[in-house]
């Protein structure tokens, strides 16, 4: 039996060449590979400022920390997200105040305003599943309240709203380069791109033990820094994530249009051009169907089953949280199926022809 991989990562030849380049330099960290991707990442974002850091995680911890984000601060959030989302919020003492969905699985902007109080600092909208958030909307809101914006844009590198590639609207945005993602250095990693100076200024030196020069430290840093061999491998990467993302968009165009009538297929909005990091259906026997794939050799995943304002983490320290109904709703029929870039079409059509065997529709 043929097995259909949720998710593929890239390495060919240029990828190792790039790593034995890198082990051959003798210099490992932050070096000239590490700045190169930047500046590459910079370029295809469209902004002023990349910097690097050793997950998305840390990388916006630091940025809290330069934001001086503090206890009692209040950050608008989705809840239908991975739980990093929230992670450094909540190591800094604020407190993620959740919004519901809408039909794109990303956040309902529609419920932002609402959710806006005195103790608001910021939202960090989700480009989910790679498909864009309703920016526009979101840094109006912004702007009115006088909050900043942190793109989340760890699923969505290289998708676009309204032609400008996400991560260069807000104040920031927010990549990760974990193996299963659309841009990834074959393990963990991060960035922020930005056009604040002052800002960028302070994240590079939080992620270096708060200096600029070796010896002369300014304040009290961390170790977040990047490394060289996945420098050098990002770059091989970020040469092909815009043909990888093209073939994602013509996986789901093929999922799309076999699809209709046996599933909810994921929805695109016309302002969008989505990645699809994750194909993600909606379906209402989701676990027997789930069964049933991985019995012909298909993988899938669940991304989420638990949303955020359940989990225990929030539930034991944050009191008054909402119902968030088509999050709830969402989370018991979603599945991921199989997607990356350089998945044939002739699998989508495999995975299809499983799914209509299942509905008894061959």
């Amino acid at each position: 039996m043929q097995k259909i991989p949720l998710s593929k990562c890239f390495v060919n030849d240029e990828v190792r060449n790039a790593a034995i380049r890198a082990l051959e330099s003798g210099q490992y960290i932050l070096g000239k590979e590490c700045k190169a991707f930047e500046e590459e990442i910079a370029a295809h974002t469209g902004t002023k400022h990349c910097i690097l850091g050793s997950s998305w995680t840390m990388i916006v911890y630091m940025l809290h920390l330069a934001q001086e984000v503090k206890p009692g601060d209040e950050i608008i959030v989705p809840s239908h997200t991975a739980f990093p989302t929230m992670e450094p919020l909540i190591h800094c003492g604020a407190k993620p105040v959740f919004v519901d969905i809408d039909d794109t699985f990303c956040m309902d902007v529609d419920q932002v305003e609402a959710a806006i109080t005195p103790r608001t600092v910021g939202i960090i909208p989700v480009h989910l599943y790679g498909h864009p958030v309703n920016v526009d909307r979101i840094l109006a809101i912004a702007s009115k309240h006088k909050l900043w914006v942190i793109e989340d844009c760890a699923q969505a590198q290289g998708a676009k709203y309204n032609g400008k590639t996400v991560g260069s609207m807000g104040n920031f945005g927010a990549y990760s380069f974990f193996p299963s993602k659309n841009l990834t250095v074959l393990g963990d990693g991060g960035c922020l791109t930005t056009n604040d100076d002052a800002l960028a200024e302070k994240v590079r030196m939080l992620r270096n033990h708060g200096r600029k020069d070796k010896y002369l430290h300014e304040f009290t840093g961390f170790n977040v820094r990047f490394n060289e061999i996945q420098g050098a491998i990002g770059r091989v990467m970020l040469k092909h994530l815009d043909g990888f993302n093209d073939q994602r968009r013509a996986v789901a165009a093929r999922y799309n249009q076999r699809l209709k009538g046996l599933v909810v297929t994921p929805k695109e909005m016309p302002w969008a051009k989505a990645v699809y990091h994750m194909y993600v259906i909606r379906v209402q026997k989701r676990d027997e169907l789930q069964k049933f794939l991985k019995e012909k050799g298909i993988e899938t995943g669940i991304h989420y089953p638990v949303p955020n304002h359940q989990q225990p983490a929030v539930t034991s320290k944050f009191s008054n949280i909402p119902s968030l109904p088509k999050t709830e709703a969402a989370v018991k029929e979603i599945l991921s199926l199989p997607v990356h870039g350089e998945m044939p079409v002739e699998d989508a059509d495999k995975v299809c022809d499983a799914i209509a065997e299942f509905h008894g529709r061959k």
